[in-house]
């Protein structure tokens, strides 16, 4: 048998859980996960308690500040980077540096200064960056990916792109660090890095020139004050008038809540539950973002978040028709926690129509996914962790290239607000395949 791939893992919250499983269950054959790091020791014992109820021995475990000794003592060959947005190039540099190929979260990072780093970090260690764009690997839109390339439309010209975040997973952005753009980068870099990255593989191209405008139009106290509503307390758990709050989480719900964040408080500080309609909230929650790419095609792209129910409508159209995709990933109004159960299921409903620029309209068949993200989670996890992943002739495997492509999108967006222009990509950043 071939020697087990070696995994370290820095990042234990919620997001974590699927690596922690998958390289203890089904892929343990293969890989072996060797140690965890956090800012929290909490968090990390709560998922070694949940090793040990399966059998499993517990994991090393090192505070944030020993990450480099964490690789010089356990040696993996790759570690998975599940940190804050803010925080991801730390870690993806110094891991590239000791020798570590790397996986991380999306986004790839949230600002200009650390995209360089990671860029010249890659160039001068040689070892490989994978960014989990998970959306990929789903099959609706592994489905659009195949339609587009098929050339049923012609040649692209023009993507109309809307995605919909509901009133319990989009307000979670608003309880959690996300809120603060200093972590995230806002939903246009932290959410839409997903959506910018489809557009760039469903088309083939990479962005050139972009315009946004957004504000925080639903959320945050000054427009709750607005509507006559008012919500005094900071945070929700524990708080009676909470308890008939539509928007109210309360981490004693879940023993996932109560054992990586309501017992780490006091450890790290952090409220995972803090009111929607509090302060500080620096990221907008309605946004509208223009797009030329450098094949000519032109994105229109909207996010909103506090939609009664959740998905997206995304409509392609090219020299020789139109492809509609419409997805609707949440119908209900779960509150709690809502979004966490949202996030396992496969999409409620997937339809794509194809119609000729001259001849009838008809429907593309769209497989239905189990398992996260629309299905797309356990085929990620396939041809990340395998070692010997199945062809993929969509080329979902997204390297540092393509998660440059996709937070400069959203970068330049911020920027684009903050200053009233366009924004030309090349002035900032050479993004070249």
């Amino acid at each position: 048998m071939a020697e087990k791939k070696r995994y370290a893992l820095v990042g234990t919250g919620s997001r974590a859980a699927m690596y922690i499983d998958a390289l203890t269950t089904t892929f343990a054959e293969v890989g072996e996960l060797v140690a965890l790091c956090d800012i929290s020791q909490v968090r990390m014992a709560w998922y070694n308690t949940q090793l040990e109820t399966q059998g499993l021995p517990p994991l090393p475990t090192y505070p944030a500040e020993q990450f480099e000794q964490m690789l010089r003592d356990t040696h993996p060959d790759t570690v998975i980077v599940c940190t804050i947005d803010a925080t991801h190039h730390h870690y993806i540099t110094r891991a590239l540096d000791l020798g570590c190929d790397v996986i991380t979260e999306k986004p790839m990072t949230t600002n200009l200064d650390a995209l360089r780093a990671i860029y010249a970090a890659i160039e001068r260690t040689g070892k490989s960056l994978r960014v989990t764009f998970n959306y990929r690997y789903a099959p609706a839109y592994t489905r659009l990916r195949e339609v587009i390339a098929k050339g049923t439309v012609g040649r692209p010209l023009a993507v109309d792109f809307s995605w919909l975040l509901d009133t319990s997973h989009g307000a979670d952005y608003f309880r959690r660090w996300h809120r603060e753009k200093a972590n995230s980068g806002g939903l246009l870099v932290h959410k839409a890095t997903h959506h910018f990255d489809l557009v760039n593989w469903w088309i083939d191209s990479y962005p050139q020139d972009v315009f946004a405008m957004g504000d925080l139009l639903f959320y945050g106290r000054a427009n709750a004050e607005a509507r006559g509503e008012h919500y005094p307390y900071h945070r929700y758990t524990g708080v009676e008038a909470a308890k008939t709050d539509p928007f109210a989480l309360s981490l004693d719900d879940t023993a996932v809540f109560r054992g990586l964040y309501l017992a780490a408080e006091a450890e790290t500080g952090y409220l995972r539950d803090r009111n929607v309609f509090g302060e500080p909230i620096t990221i907008e929650d309605t946004m509208n973002v223009t797009v030329r790419y450098q094949n000519g095609v032109l994105l229109s792209y909207c996010l909103i978040a506090y939609n009664p129910w959740e998905g997206l409508r995304v409509a392609i159209t090219g020299t020789r028709g139109r492809v509609e995709l419409d997805i609707v990933e949440n119908i209900n109004h779960l509150q709690g926690d809502g979004a966490a159960k949202a996030s396992k299921s496969a999409f409620k409903s997937a339809t794509m129509r194809v119609h000729p620029m001259f001849g009838e309209s008809f429907e593309v068949e769209v497989d239905a996914g189990e398992g996260g993200h629309g299905g797309a989670d356990p085929v990620m996890l396939k041809h990340l962790l395998s070692p010997n992943p199945p062809p993929d002739p969509f080329q979902r495997a997204a390297s540092h290239l393509d998660g440059a492509a996709s937070i400069l999108v959203g970068i330049s967006a911020n920027i684009a607000m903050q200053q009233g222009k366009m924004i030309h990509i090349p002035d900032l950043f050479p993004l070249t395949r």
